[in-house]
């Protein structure tokens, strides 16, 4: 039976599916203005955060310059890339936190791409977070996990995955923010453990999309798109459901190309640099944008070390245009404690690539960068990272100095503030 909110949303995509491209660059010569408004510069909602950390900024020319910008005007740029959506507060990969992204300025929303048991391309950061992402495991679908939920202290842990599922099923999950209590002693416990600096105030709406309606929704709100190709947890389930590796990672293109996509609207990213040259060479127009997404991880185990000069250059041999490390890969912080481009970001930029990063607003700052974990390790004294509003210490090296296309963001206002006062398209 087809879920009632899936048809709603669904109808008002394809009301909308027609507008296609960049603000600057749509035919709205049959939009009405009431619908022109949802995409042109006069629907960009930043709210107060950009405001409040700019507001705690230390004195100096960098304050001054964002202060200046505080009335706007505000416009999308595609500087500024919706992460997830606006995973910071809304449900991640979902109708709310897509359009949320959208309207806080984004030019390019991301959909993680991953698929379900028959065979659709579903918008999920991984094959199997379903149990942390949604209520499955208080549904009778928990049945259906790899691994069901059965209590606290489990092993192995619960483990939920879209590929255990149809469409259908899917699609009646309620998504939540992405957190668990693996203390709980019930499935409804289980569903808490929401992080203090987020919020849950805007579960309970949201909806999961397949790729196809993101691609929809994306054009009905007038922005671009950044799918990510997620590796299988079971390499398995994609052989047997789409051939290969390759035919999945064309499924996406097909998709793109099915829905009248131009592919300088689209950027195609992946880990997995098998993806990023077939892209390249099979599919050439989407290839050209392919972004290489980059593993590096020094607290994994075994670590994962950067790439060396030598193997940068050969990305670039290879047809590779754009690699995209993590932030805090691209900086560094000098003797007298200022944020400056790491010697990892000079050699990226050496090698003749673009550079996009990931991610802004991922991270808990309010005790500076000592404490905020994965993405300020370039700054682990917090000697330049002192508080949440130095955020965009970080965010002003990586514009200016390491000279960035782009940077995701679970919370894209924060980013499109910057990009509007600098002038950053």
């Amino acid at each position: 039976m087809t879920n009632t909110k899936t048809l709603a949303v669904t109808l008002a995509v394809l009301a909308t599916a027609g507008i296609a491209g960049a603000h600057a660059e749509m035919d709205d010569s049959n939009v009405t203005p009431a619908a022109r408004s949802d995409y042109r510069h006069d629907s960009i909602q930043l709210g107060p955060r950009p405001y409040y950390l700019v507001q705690g900024m230390d004195a100096g020319r960098l304050k001054n310059r964002l202060m200046a910008c505080k009335n706007g005007p505000f416009y999308r740029t595609d500087f500024s890339i919706a992460h997830r959506g606006a995973a910071l507060q809304m449900p991640e990969h979902t109708d709310l936190g897509y359009t949320a992204g959208a309207r806080m300025g984004a030019g390019i929303v991301e959909c993680d791409v991953t698929f379900t048991g028959d065979g659709d391309l579903v918008c999920r950061h991984s094959e199997c977070d379903l149990a942390t992402t949604t209520d499955i495991v208080a549904t009778p679908l928990n049945a259906k996990c790899t691994v069901p939920w059965t209590g606290p202290g489990q092993s192995p842990a619960v483990q939920c995955c879209t590929s255990d599922l149809t469409l259908e099923e899917l699609k009646s999950l309620q998504p939540k923010m992405d957190a668990s209590n693996p203390a709980a002693t019930t499935a409804e416990g289980f569903l808490g453990g929401t992080a203090s600096w987020r919020t849950d105030l805007y579960t309970g709406r949201a909806e999961i999309l397949t790729f196809k309606e993101s691609v929809a929704l994306n054009r009905a709100n007038g922005v671009k798109h950044t799918p990510e190709l997620k590796g299988a947890t079971y390499q398995d389930r994609i052989d047997s459901i789409f051939g290969g590796q390759e035919q999945y990672a064309q499924k996406l293109v097909d998709e793109l190309k099915e829905a009248g996509v131009k592919p300088k609207d689209v950027w195609l990213q992946s880990f997995n640099l098998d993806d990023v040259l077939y892209w390249i060479e099979n599919t050439p127009a989407f290839g050209k944008q392919a972004v290489y997404l980059d593993s590096i991880d020094p607290t994994a185990n075994p670590p994962i070390s950067r790439l060396t000069p030598d193997e940068l250059k050969a990305l670039t041999t290879a047809g590779v245009r754009i690699f995209a490390p993590p932030m805090w890969a691209l900086l560094d912080v000098d003797a007298a404690g200022r944020v400056v481009p790491s010697q990892y970001a000079e050699d990226i930029k050496s090698a003749g690539l673009d550079i996009i990063t990931w991610t802004f607003e991922r991270s808990d700052l309010r005790q500076g960068a000592s404490k905020a974990g994965w993405y300020y390790q370039f700054d682990p004294e917090g000697r330049a990272i002192r508080k949440d509003s130095d955020m965009y210490k970080a965010l002003d090296v990586l514009a200016r100095q390491v000279k960035i296309l782009g940077i995701f963001s679970d919370w894209p206002a924060t980013v499109t503030y910057y990009a509007n006062c600098m002038g950053l398209k």
